[in-house]
């Protein structure tokens, strides 16, 4: 029986300190493994396609693509690190140490944050775009945004190497676990920098985008567009606008859809919530990552042409990147 026991142990060299390892039927197991690593491998190559489109082809190099360029990277981040070390956490022993756990924490902590500051950013892109389209293209430039996207990464990084501060490993209760604990005044600063804040935000100018863009979209149809909204710019281009900002909307509403239950388990508390229902809300905030491509090929016709070009190898010819993709 004794040695049953140490055999069920993730470290039987430490019989009294060591985790027991997550006991599971193999075959459920399996083809849990195989369908959250698949989830990973499609979201790493959704958005690496992403990343390659935009900064490939310059006609894509627009201020509203470079926020979705820096969404992909965190996405693509997202599939490549957290997402398959999340499944190991959950499904085996952790065997990478204490230093491992705490960097891996860090590093989940900088890109969800990256992306959280990204759907703000994109939030006023298209808050501008559609509320005072006669200043977009002087206030949104390219040269801004990209300032904008490095400041958002940089204050990501900084915020998530608060962490550091807590000791590798000071709560784990044996060895073969990565647990990493916030105390309430640092779950409390989280909870309103990370979450409350930019949900407002976001919620606050969508609702307004929401509003004018049904504005706009009546006066097109009435034909008095020239007269009630006295803009220089073609219906045409209004339409473009007002598409994008319902594709960006749907973006914006899958996050929040992905991103919310995630803070609310948090609230619950673990005494009100199962582990098994922790694990279920984490990734399902990760699977976001998964669904933003999918969103761009359903809604993004340049999409799905330089996925295309890419697939045939035709971004290797001279010149591709000065192909029409719009």
């Amino acid at each position: 029986m004794e040695v049953e026991d140490r055999a069920q142990l993730c470290f039987p060299q430490f019989p009294n300190t060591s985790c027991r390892k997550p006991l599971s039927p193999w075959p459920q197991t399996l083809v849990i493994n195989i369908m959250l690593y698949s989830i990973s491998l499609i979201t790493v190559t959704l958005n690496l396609l992403i990343i390659i489109s935009i900064s490939h082809f310059r006609q894509l190099h627009t201020p509203t693509n470079i926020l979705l360029l820096s969404l992909a990277v965190s996405d693509f981040l997202i599939g490549l690190v957290p997402m398959p070390l999340e499944v190991l956490r959950k499904t085996s022993c952790w065997f990478f140490g204490d230093f491992v756990c705490a960097t891996y924490t860090i590093v989940s902590t900088i890109i969800t944050t990256s992306s959280i500051g990204d759907m703000v950013l994109i939030s006023v892109d298209r808050y501008v775009a559609i509320c005072d389209p006669l200043h977009y293209n002087n206030r949104i430039t390219v040269n801004r945004v990209k300032l904008c996207v490095c400041l958002c990464w940089l204050c990501s990084v900084s915020y998530s190497c608060l962490n550091l501060l807590t000791q590798p490993g000071r709560y784990n209760s044996c060895y073969g676990e990565c647990v990493f604990f916030y105390d309430p005044i640092s779950f409390t600063v989280e909870f309103v920098l990370i979450f409350f804040l930019p949900v407002t935000v976001v919620i606050a100018l969508y609702l307004r985008v929401f509003a004018v863009a049904v504005s706009q979209a009546r006066a097109m149809r009435s034909h008095i567009t020239a007269v009630t909204l006295q803009l220089s710019v073609t219906p045409k281009a209004k339409k473009s606008e007002l598409k994008a900002a319902r594709t960006l909307g749907v973006l914006v509403v899958v996050f929040l859809m992905c991103f919310c239950p995630y803070y609310s388990v948090s609230l619950a508390g673990d005494s009100l919530v199962s582990a098994s229902s922790v694990s279920y809300v984490i990734f399902v905030f990760y699977c976001n990552s998964c669904l933003n491509p999918v969103i761009y090929a359903l809604f993004y016709p340049w999409f799905r042409k330089a996925v295309k070009l890419i697939v045939t190898l035709q971004i290797l010819q001279p010149g591709s990147c000065e192909t029409n993709m719009l």
